[in-house]
């Protein structure tokens, strides 16, 4: 049996294995006798689950095994992942675990598990987990019977919480359109943006279960441009499915991704002067653009592979104030260890209001490099430094691009490609560069 856990949990299609029900029972079986071995004598579990059809079968399922293993179990309803992040570590639970395929179709689900501290579950436990269900462990039959009915406090407790780490933001007169993807901000979004005053317009906040992130929120931005445009607003915001991103559209219709909301954000600090150690977190697929624009301020870019959890991993090595990613999955360590899309909404639209400026000022002085990728397939994947040309060619393209540009070369991690990405000022130029580059390799490892 192939791993199970990816860096952001279990995800499949819904029904199948491992989210069938017996592969599930067995896991919340399997949590409930792991958090028994690491301390927990009575371990307590909250659930919650994003807008799929498929998401409360999922979550009793898990709440079934988990009751068998001994385990109480709450859910939290519908809600977002960094919800049930919050609230495992706001009430002491011993684990959290969130029923959602982020922003893949509804015919996707997933198994997210966060530590009380909001991290995500240990390598030796996601081991433990996974050799009882290779094992095919048997679960004994419990009297549990799924029961959600205290989610709506639980979810209010959830949106208090911004009012006191914002509790002096008015977003009085301010117009905004929120695209919550027909996913688990659909319900909480509106509420709290009008707790702090704000006109609010949504689209996409109407699930059925099918209609998760279909032709809506953080993956397709274009019906969020329009509306903003349309109604004149200030702001548009879009979430992904379990809202643990966000991106923006400025009220000229223009896209405000990861890169720029990171250049928002380290602004704002700066100016506020609790930007640790001048630096900004992200990973090698942000845009060269923002490390030029950070380096202007006296700001250090620290790049880490792609993943969310790599972000994390470095911040708290670091102890570095913010990180994220082009997705808009942004991370501040001091408030949460887990992304927040409606978190990081509140950070941009406090940073408008507090500097009186709109969003297309606030992304000034952040330009967004030309980027080029090409992919070479490849007859094995030899490490780069041992390709002689290719390696030779490299180095010659970094020094032409010092300081202006950047090159990214690494092999796919599911087919045999070299792919070569290259962003600089002149698209022409970093064309021919990558070609360049891209014929060495083809030379040297290439498939006709």
């Amino acid at each position: 049996m192939k791993k199970l856990f990816g860096t952001d949990g279990i995800r499949s299609k819904a029904g199948e294995f491992p989210l069938d029900e017996e592969t599930l029972r067995v896991l919340g079986f399997a949590l409930a006798e792991d958090l028994r071995q690491n301390g927990a004598e009575s371990p307590s579990v909250i659930t919650g689950r994003d807008t799929r059809a498929s998401g409360q079968e999922i979550e009793a399922a898990v709440q079934s095994g988990l009751a068998a293993g001994g385990a109480r179990a709450v859910s939290a309803g519908v809600i977002t992942t960094p919800g049930v992040a919050f609230l495992t570590a706001e009430d002491g639970y011993d684990a959290g675990v969130v029923i959602s395929a982020s922003h893949n179709p509804f015919e996707d689900n997933g198994v997210k598990i966060f530590r009380p501290d909001g991290r995500k579950l240990r390598k030796e436990s996601e081991e433990f987990i996974e050799k009882m269900i290779r094992d095919g462990r048997e679960v004994p039959p419990s009297s549990y019977e799924f029961d959600d009915s205290g989610a709506g406090a639980l979810q209010s407790r959830y949106l208090q919480h911004f009012s006191s780490d914002f509790g002096l933001l008015d977003l009085g007169g301010l117009n905004i359109v929120a695209d919550c993807a027909n996913g688990a901000a659909s319900h909480l979004a509106p509420l709290l943006f009008r707790k702090f005053g704000a006109d609010i317009t949504t689209i996409a906040a109407d699930p059925d279960g099918r209609n998760i992130n279909l032709d809506c929120g953080s993956l397709h931005l274009e019906h969020l441009c329009l509306k903003v445009l349309e109604t004149g607003a200030d702001i548009g915001i879009a979430f992904d499915g379990d809202a643990d991103r966000a991106l923006f559209v400025d009220e000229q219709g223009a896209v405000v991704d990861g890169d720029a909301t990171l250049w928002i954000m380290a602004n704002s600090l700066i100016e506020r002067e609790t930007l640790v150690d001048n630096k900004v977190v992200a990973t090698v697929m942000s845009n060269v653009g923002l490390e030029i624009a950070l380096e202007k301020k006296g700001v250090e870019l620290v790049r880490t592979d792609v993943g969310d959890k790599y972000v994390l991993d470095e911040l708290l090595r670091s102890n570095a104030s913010i990180g994220g990613e082009q997705s808009g999955h942004i991370i501040i360590p001091s408030r949460s260890l887990v992304g927040d899309g409606m978190q990081t909404a509140l950070y941009v639209l406090d940073a408008m209001v507090s500097s009186g400026r709109k969003l297309s000022e606030l992304t000034a002085g952040f330009e967004t490099f030309p980027q080029v990728l090409v992919n070479v397939r490849v007859r094995e994947k030899v490490p780069f430094e041992e390709l002689v040309s290719a390696s030779e060619t490299a180095s010659e393209i970094e020094e032409e691009l010092s300081g202006s540009g950047r090159l990214l070369l690494r092999y796919s991690g599911t087919e045999n490609l070299a792919r070569v990405m290259i962003e600089g000022r002149d698209q022409a130029e970093i064309e021919e560069l990558a070609d360049r580059l891209a014929d060495a390799i083809r030379n040297e490892i290439g498939i006709d």
